[in-house]
């Protein structure tokens, strides 16, 4: 009620400085005084100048203030005093353009001044127009000043912003001292009276916020607050599952989309339910109004940082679903999942008191030391549960294994995260140990927030998906409404599933991209070799080439991540959206490796740019590439050139049937140098692509080629050419394979010495099936032969004896 209260308050005085120059400004019209002209002028002038004054003080005092800051909490303050002041010289702004919009219509009404030689205006006329010029003027340079300011303190908070990022790197590479030295326990064993006193105050500053809300007028309401918070946390969470569980059951269709569904919501629930308690809890002890600013700040704080913890529980119970393991969303035992069913409450545990005790810190402004303190128990938890809870899990495996009972399926991902999460706990405590402490926290934070962002994106990918089948299937209500409204069939029904889920699943990762770049921590880099490196090049770059250290991480990043965008759209675009379109698979293999290419280039360049490399500096670099493909890439860039016309002409796909050069065979695949051809006996060859641009090309399948069986046969003078014309016409029109249509003929050949040489001709759907359907024909047409006893022509031959020798006569 407070808050509302005062919110309202504020927009009444918002209201009322708006109101005073439109009045002003309203008071001033050619039929007014001359008085008025001259006094209400004056006084917003007066209000407008007096603001000026005080806003340009705040930016020199905040300008002054970063100059001399040390902390990161002094900049995190002095960064939102900086927006407060960019959105109140906007508000400033906003309330003096209508007094200018109305001085300008007045100016409007009077007209232009009369141009030399025509009939001279009144004095009165000409002193109006005089205070309105002037009045306009005063208000244009008031205007200009305050976008001045704004854009001071948009470009201060920026430079705000790099001044943190560059302290939390030089942060990393400072050894605070061990978590086992004597150095890190001093907060605790030996407090500074300072710290102490600071503390104390502050506790002072709780326990006033306690005895004010336990007031007699105040205690009802305190009451009502605190038992509603405790039924929200007891009993809130529990209901909202068996609502949800009863409308997945009744309202929403059957199908991977109910679990999916109660998977998200149960992690929405738990995050209102949560929350709302929590809000319900900081209004019984935060809505008096003499409540100090720091308690009101540090409940905002702590209520934001109960968000984040309520996410982490609700992500944890969605994932798990102990209660209904049939309906859990990723491949896990139940054994296992209840192994794991406290480690998501352990660790919001964490988060929120470790994260309180962070907020406190920043908000009293204690000691390095005592800082450091709380950041290093915080990471050292956190860092214990990540590296304690995948070695529990594989001991479960392990006993599960040993017990004879199969445990579930991991995936390379899946046991790609297990062991990051892994290998981040051990780096954590490493770190703890070297002494570290502000890397140990960056770790475990960034830890956590990529695991946020990573369960998200998996829980949103599979309501996306199973969204989009359900609103599109058939068997649903919304799917007979598509079909039968708009005339659709199956097919195109299944290609509009398929197409929206790749943009929501595009659009969900694209967002978790952002999300993972930006982060909590903005794109702060842990790595010490790269402060180093910073430090010993002067933050300068690569000569230049404009490569910051800093970026290097997130150029590996944007390479990993866009290769497995590419990798996981090609094979959404090969197996499951091309499959479902009519096109033919050289078409479809056309496309998906013209896709390819285009993908790998734009990865590229995305690398390039995210590295920082300005490719206005790169002429040295084209200069080389220029002379090497001169002398060496020549072929290869000829050959890439020429799989792209290819690609886009598709003289020949893939699945086609050519003959080039002696070879023919199937097309299998069309790579970027080269293409390669499966003969009949499986072998393949490798013909440059070039290759299939420049020389004579067979295309024996382009266009629906159908396939020509020919037999010639050579029979004897004698026989009787119309019944072997209907013989063979016969066993042709028989045959399964050969087309009605062209029908099968026979042609009179040739009439020789040796015989009669009859051609027969039938067409079949494709020249693949042409080696086989002669085999076949040539086996019935020699059996109907036989039955008929009509021989075919025999070559003739001859026989050359040698004569016997004479007898001599001699004994």
């Amino acid at each position: 009620m407070y808050k509302f209260s005062q919110s309202f308050v504020q927009f009444c005085l918002l209201i009322a400085l708006t109101l005073v120059p439109v009045w002003a400004t309203a008071a001033d019209s050619p039929s007014s005084s001359q008085t008025q002209n001259d006094s209400t002028p004056a006084s917003v002038k007066i209000v407008a100048s007096v603001e000026l004054s005080k806003l340009q003080k705040r930016l020199d005092a905040i300008k002054q203030q970063v100059s001399t800051a040390t902390t990161d909490s002094q900049l995190t303050g002095l960064y939102n005093d900086s927006l407060t002041l960019a959105n109140d010289a906007e508000a400033l702004s906003a309330a003096l353009h209508p007094d200018r919009a109305q001085i300008q219509a007045q100016l409007d009404v009077l007209g232009p001044a009369p141009v030399q030689g025509a009939m001279p205006e009144t004095a009165v006329v000409a002193q109006q127009r005089n205070a309105l010029n002037g009045r306009k003027a005063q208000l244009d340079s008031q205007i200009e000043r305050v976008q001045s300011i704004k854009t001071g303190a948009t470009n201060l908070s920026t430079q705000i912003v790099d001044i943190r990022r560059n302290a939390l790197r030089t942060q990393m590479a400072f050894n605070s001292g061990s978590i086992l030295g004597g150095k890190f326990w001093s907060p605790l064993l030996e407090p500074r009276s300072e710290d102490q006193r600071r503390i104390n105050d502050f506790r002072q500053q709780i326990e006033d916020a306690w005895a004010l809300s336990w007031q007699p007028d105040w205690r009802v309401g305190t009451s009502i607050f605190l038992l509603l918070a405790a039924a929200i946390w007891i009993s809130g969470v529990r209901l909202l599952d068996y609502a949800l569980a009863w409308l997945c059951t009744h309202w929403l269709p059957e199908g991977h989309l109910r679990r999916s569904f109660l998977a998200c919501a149960t992690a929405l629930t738990t995050v209102l339910a949560l929350g709302l308690g929590a809000e319900l809890l900081l209004l019984a002890f935060t809505r008096h109004p003499d409540v100090s600013p720091a308690v009101l700040d540090f409940g905002n704080q702590l209520f934001s940082l109960t968000l984040f913890s309520a996410l982490i529980v609700g992500l944890g119970r969605a994932f798990l679903s102990i209660r209904r393991p049939t309906w859990r969303l990723a491949s896990m035992s139940n054994p296992i999942a209840l192994a794991l069913r406290s480690t998501p409450k352990m660790l919001a545990v964490c988060i929120l008191l470790f994260g309180a005790v962070e907020q406190v810190n920043n908000i009293i402004g204690t000691s390095v030391s005592t800082t450091i303190f709380g950041n290093g128990i915080a990471a050292l938890l956190v860092g214990l549960i990540a590296f304690i809870s995948p070695v529990r899990v594989n001991r479960l495996r392990r006993q599960l294994a040993a017990n004879g009972e199969q445990p579930e399926g991991r995936s390379t991902l899946a046991g790609l995260i297990h062991l990051s999460v892994c290998l981040t706990g051990i780096s954590i405590l490493l770190s703890l140990l070297i002494g570290y402490i502000a890397l140990a926290r960056f770790l475990t934070y960034e830890l956590i927030w990529v695991g946020m962002v990573l369960s998200c994106l998996y829980l949103l990918l599979y309501l996306v998906n199973d969204l989009c089948e359900s609103l599109f299937s058939t068997q649903n209500a919304s799917g007979k409404m598509l079909k039968n409204s708009l005339n659709l069939d199956e097919r195109h029904l299944a290609q509009a599933a398929t197409l929206f889920s790749a943009i929501g699943k595009t659009l969900l990762i694209l967002l978790a991209a952002v999300a993972l770049f930006n982060g909590a921590f903005g794109s702060t880099t842990p790595m010490t070799l790269f402060n180093k490196a910073i430090e010993m090049w002067g933050g300068k770059g690569l000569e230049k080439l404009n490569i910051v250290p800093s970026s290097v991480m997130h150029a590996f990043l944007c390479l990993g991540i866009g290769l497995y965008v590419l990798r996981t759209a090609k094979r959404w675009l090969d197996k499951e959206f091309l499959p479902k379109t009519m096109m033919d698979i050289g078409i479809r293999s056309s496309l998906v490796t013209l896709f390819s290419n285009i993908g790998y280039v734009l990865v590229l360049l995305m690398t390039l740019a995210t590295l920082g490399i300005q490719w206005n500096k790169l002429a040295w670099i084209v200069s080389a590439l220029s002379v090497g493909i001169g002398f060496g890439l020549q072929e290869i860039v000829k050959n890439f050139i020429s799989g792209l016309i290819l690609l886009t002409e598709r003289p020949v796909k893939v699945g086609d049937l050519i003959s080039i050069a002696g070879v023919e065979g199937d097309i299998r695949r069309i790579n970027v140098r080269a293409t390669e051809i499966q003969l009949g006996d499986r072998s393949t060859v490798i013909v440059p692509n070039s290759q299939l641009i420049s020389q004579n090309v067979r295309n024996a399948t382009m266009g629906n080629a159908q396939g020509v069986a020919t037999i010639a046969l050579t029979f004897p003078l004698d026989i009787d050419p119309e019944q072997v014309r209907t013989l063979l016409l016969d066993a042709y029109e028989a045959h399964e394979s050969i087309l009605p249509t062209p029908a099968p003929s026979v042609k009179f050949s040739q009439l020789g010495p040796e015989g009669i040489v009859l051609s027969v001709t039938g067409y079949v759907s494709s020249p693949r099936m042409v080696s086989a359907a002669k085999s076949d024909l040539l086996f019935e047409i020699l059996k109907r032969l036989r039955e008929a006893k009509v021989a075919l022509s025999s070559p003739r031959t001859m026989i050359l004896q040698q004569p016997a020798p004479q007898d001599s006569g001699v004994e």
